[in-house]
C-alpha cells in the first residue's frame, strides 16, 4: 500500500527530529566556553540541566494535546475526546523513572560517542522483556527470546568496538567504558518506566500525548527544584564544572551567554523531543508500531553517519556488525519477521505457480489423452 503525503511527512518528521535530538545534545557537549566569575574555558557538561530542557519539550506535548482536543470538538474524531477520570499522580512513578534514566544517559553522553549512545539504548528490549514476564505475567514467544539473545550479542560487539577504537583526550578509555555501562544501567530504569506505564497508566485509556506531557510536567518541576541542592553537592572528578559540584546551572547560563551556539543546540534538543514524540505517536496511529520501530533504527544510522562526517568519532567496522545484530534482535522481538515472512510467501507462491505452468507447457491436457 502506497503511503500518503501526510504519512511520508510524519515518517520524515520522526526520523529528522529523532536524529536532531541526540545530535543536538552531543553538539552542546562539544562546546567549550568560559563560565561564571572569569573561570577558565571548559566543556559544556551540564547533563541535569539538559534533562530539564528535555522534560520541557515533553511538557509541550500537553499543550499539543489540548490544542488537538479543541480542534476535534464538534468533529467525528474521538481520539482526543475527554477520557475517563484518572489520578494524574499515576504519572509520577514513571516520571521519576524517566527523570532518573534520562539524567544518567545525558551524563553518559558526555563520556561516549553519539552512535554508541544510540545503539546501546537498544538494551531496553532485554529488561523490558524480562520485567514484563516477572511483573505483568506475560509469556514471551520464542522469537522474542531469540531477539533478547541477539540484542545481548549486539551489545557485546558494540562494547568491543568501543574498547578497540582510538580514544582522544576528550574521551579516555575509562570514560568510554563508564559511559557505556551507565547507558545500559539507564535502560533498566527505562524498562521499569515502560512496565509502570503499561500496568497503571495506559489501562486508563489516556491519550499518549497527554501521558507524555504530564510526565514531562512532573519531570520538569522535580528536576528544576533538584538543581538547587545539586549546586552545593560535591561530585569531585565526576563533575564537569569548575566548582566540582553535581550540577552548576549558573555556570551553564554563563557559558551560554559567552557562546550563543550552545543556546541553539539546547533549543534544538527541546523542540526536537516535542516533535519527535508527536511524530512517533502519529506514525503508530497512521501506519504501525512496526514502522515506528524501523524508523527508530534508521535514526541510529543517521546519527552514526553524521557523527562520522562531522569528525566526532572514528569509524570501526565492528560497529556495523554490532548494529546489524541489534537490528536483528529488535526485529525479532517486535515481530517484524512475521510480515516479512508473509510477504516472502506471497512473492514465492506466484513464482512457484508460474514455474509449474511453464513446466506443463501452459496446458492442462491429461497425459493419457489421445494425441
Amino acid at each position: 500500500m502506497a503511503w500518503t503525503k501526510y504519512q511520508l511527512f510524519l515518517a520524515g518528521l520522526m526520523l529528522v527530529t529523532g536524529s536532531i535530538n541526540t545530535l543536538s545534545a552531543k553538539w552542546a557537549d562539544n562546546f567549550r566556553a568560559e563560565g561564571c566569575g572569569g573561570s577558565a574555558e571548559h566543556s559544556f557538561q551540564h547533563p541535569f540541566l539538559q534533562s530539564v530542557g528535555m522534560f520541557l519539550g515533553e511538557f509541550s506535548c500537553l499543550a499539543a494535546f489540548y490544542l488537538l482536543r479543541c480542534r476535534a470538538m464538534g468533529q467525528s474524531d474521538s481520539s482526543v475526546d475527554p477520557q475517563q477520570p484518572f489520578n494524574p499522580l499515576l504519572f509520577l512513578p514513571p516520571a521519576l523513572c524517566d527523570m532518573t534514566g534520562t539524567s544518567i544517559m545525558y551524563v553518559a553522553l558526555n563520556m561516549t560517542s553519539a552512535s554508541s549512545f544510540q545503539m546501546l539504548r537498544g538494551a531496553v528490549i532485554i529488561f523490558t522483556g524480562l520485567f514484563s514476564v516477572a511483573f505483568l505475567g506475560r509469556r514471551l514467544a520464542l522469537s522474542q527470546w531469540l531477539g533478547i539473545l541477539a540484542t545481548i550479542a549486539g551489545l557485546v560487539v558494540i562494547g568491543l568496538a568501543d574498547l578497540l577504537s582510538k580514544h582522544d583526550s576528550q574521551h579516555k578509555l575509562s570514560e568510554v567504558i563508564t559511559g557505556d555501562l551507565l547507558i545500559i544501567m539507564a535502560q533498566v530504569i527505562v524498562a521499569i518506566q515502560m512496565v509502570l506505564e503499561e500496568k497503571f497508566v495506559y489501562k486508563h485509556n489516556v491519550h499518549p500525548l497527554r501521558a507524555v506531557g504530564t510526565e514531562g510536567l512532573f519531570g520538569f518541576l522535580i528536576l528544576s527544584l533538584l538543581l538547587v541542592p545539586m549546586y552545593f553537592i560535591p561530585a569531585g572528578s565526576f563533575s564537569g564544572n569548575p566548582r566540582g559540584t553535581l550540577e552548576d546551572a549558573l555556570d551553564a547560563f554563563c557559558q551560554v551567554g559567552r557562546q550563543p551556539l550552545i543556546a541553539l543546540a539546547l533549543l534544538g534538543n527541546i523542540s526536537s523531543i516535542a516533535f519527535f514524540n508527536f511524530a512517533g505517536i502519529s506514525v503508530t496511529k497512521e501506519l504501525s508500531a512496526t514502522t515506528r520501530m524501523v524508523l527508530d533504527s534508521l535514526r541510529t544510522v543517521v546519527i552514526w553517519a553524521l557523527s562520522l562526517a562531522l569528525g566526532w568519532e572514528d569509524f570501526h567496522p565492528l560497529q556495523i556488525l554490532g548494529f546489524f545484530i541489534l537490528l536483528m534482535g529488535t526485529a525479532l522481538y517486535n515481530g517484524l519477521h512475521h510480515p516479512l515472512r508473509a510477504c516472502l510467501s506471497r512473492c514465492w507462491r506466484p513464482a512457484q505457480e508460474s514455474e509449474h505452468e511453464r513446466l506443463l507447457g501452459g496446458g492442462r491436457t491429461p497425459i493419457n489423452e489421445a494425441s
